[in-house]
């Protein structure tokens, strides 16, 4: 945890915090932290800065914040990203978050289960711990936005060349196309990235009629997590 991400809920009184459960079990056992200690913390879709750690009792820690720095920039990043199986859908998430994505749209491909859509990791409750750890690790405090789409057609035909009209670049990843990824420019950049498999002929077809450029980022094929984070450096 490089960062405390507290809430309002957190407040005890004015200008005093208390924090219980996994981020006291954290501040206990394996940051072994103290009274005095200052902690890096940032306010959910607020300010950072730091808490001085003013008691740690048997199940929760005292803490007074003081927060007056902005959190770090987004990334100018939309990423378009077919539903993974959870496991990988997980890692997915970390990383683009991790890199300051704040808008992620999850859509359906031919190659996506149905059953992916049932998963617990898209209930609220699950996704916002996921959302909570990337957050916690990045030193970040803001949020991102969600949008899913269960269909492929209705989103490619009537959303996305929108997101493409809006952007300053607009590239999907695809494992046999002959154009590498280029520098980012300047402004909004949107990619997509399709499931483990890859889009169909068709699918490539839509995406590049709604104004989507197909790139490679080489001979070799990677792991959908990978594609991703490394499409994201890239553009970072």
């Amino acid at each position: 945890m490089n960062l405390l991400l507290i809430d309002n809920s957190d407040f005890i009184s004015p200008g005093t915090i208390a924090v219980s459960g996994r981020r006291f079990l954290q501040l206990r056992d394996i940051i072994k932290a103290a009274p005095g200690d200052t902690i890096r913390t940032g306010m959910k879709n607020g300010m950072l800065g730091i808490s001085t750690i003013t008691a740690m009792e048997e199940e929760r820690a005292i803490l007074q914040p003081e927060l007056n720095t902005p959190p770090p920039p987004p990334s100018p990043v939309t990423l378009v990203c077919a539903l993974q199986r959870p496991p990988t859908f997980k890692k997915i998430l970390h990383g683009a978050l991790t890199m300051g994505v704040k808008k992620i749209h999850f859509i359906h491909a031919a190659k996506v289960e149905k059953s992916y859509w049932q998963s617990s990791v898209l209930r609220e409750n699950e996704l916002d711990h996921e959302i909570r750890l990337a957050l916690e690790q990045c030193g970040d405090t803001v949020y991102p936005d969600f949008e899913y789409h269960t269909k492929f057609k209705p989103f490619v035909e009537d959303i996305l060349p929108q997101l493409v009209k809006d952007s300053a670049l607009a590239l999907f990843g695809h494992p046999r196309a002959q154009t590498p990824l280029p520098p980012p420019p300047p402004g909004k950049i949107i990619v997509a990235a399709g499931p483990e498999g890859g889009f169909t002929d068709y699918e490539n077809m839509m995406l590049e009629n709604a104004g989507m450029t197909p790139v490679t980022l080489g001979q070799r094929v990677l792991r959908s997590e990978y594609a991703v984070t490394a499409l994201l450096a890239k553009l970072s």
